[in-house]
């Protein structure tokens, strides 16, 4: 079984894209959990989103504790949250960041992919300019490091159950599997 966490922010889109990512392993025959950690959360406030993901019956039901990759879809979070808590060694960190893996400071036997997510959704016009959803972006990045599930079955769901605009979702998860950076 492979499991995920995610890291955003109320309406950056965590919860969506671990349920469209959920969609996508779906057509593929896979089997997939996803799920999201509550609290008070309002917009602008961490948010936590889960995935699981396996080639047979998932009967696990309760929060991730140690995630084979982790996403992170907004890098203030990096100085605000412990990301790597439990992360399992040699789990992908997918960081939304301009910067390069190599200039991103996480410690710890982790590979780290960097995909600049909020240009490539301000570039089509998802969400505001001063509050870009990220989260088909990002689903973009995590299937290009970890290859989980394929791009087109991903495309294909983006297309079917975004909310808004889901041809530019499609393009912007396209852009961004062809632009991540690992390490």
């Amino acid at each position: 079984m492979i499991e995920v966490r995610l890291h955003g922010r109320g309406g950056q889109g965590s919860v969506v894209a671990s349920k469209m990512l959920a969609s996508a392993l779906l057509k593929e025959g896979k089997w997939a959990q996803s799920f999201p950690e509550f609290g008070v959360e309002r917009r602008g406030q961490p948010v936590t989103a889960f995935l699981r993901i396996d080639t047979k019956p998932i009967g696990a039901h309760y929060k991730i504790y140690k995630p084979d990759h982790v996403v992170i879809l907004d890098p203030t979070l990096l100085g605000q949250v412990n990301v790597t808590d439990g992360l399992k060694k040699e789990g992908w960190i997918i960081v939304n960041s301009e910067r390069a893996p190599d200039e991103i400071d996480i410690k710890g036997d982790f590979k780290i992919a960097t995909v600049d997510a909020t240009g490539i959704a301000i570039k089509y016009g998802i969400g505001s300019k001063a509050a870009p959803i990220v989260n088909t972006a990002i689903i973009g990045a995590l299937v290009k490091t970890t290859g989980c599930v394929g791009i087109k079955s991903v495309l294909q769901t983006i297309r079917e159950e975004s909310p808004s605009k889901p041809e530019e979702n499609a393009m912007a998860a396209k852009e961004a599997y062809e632009k991540t950076r690992t390490t």
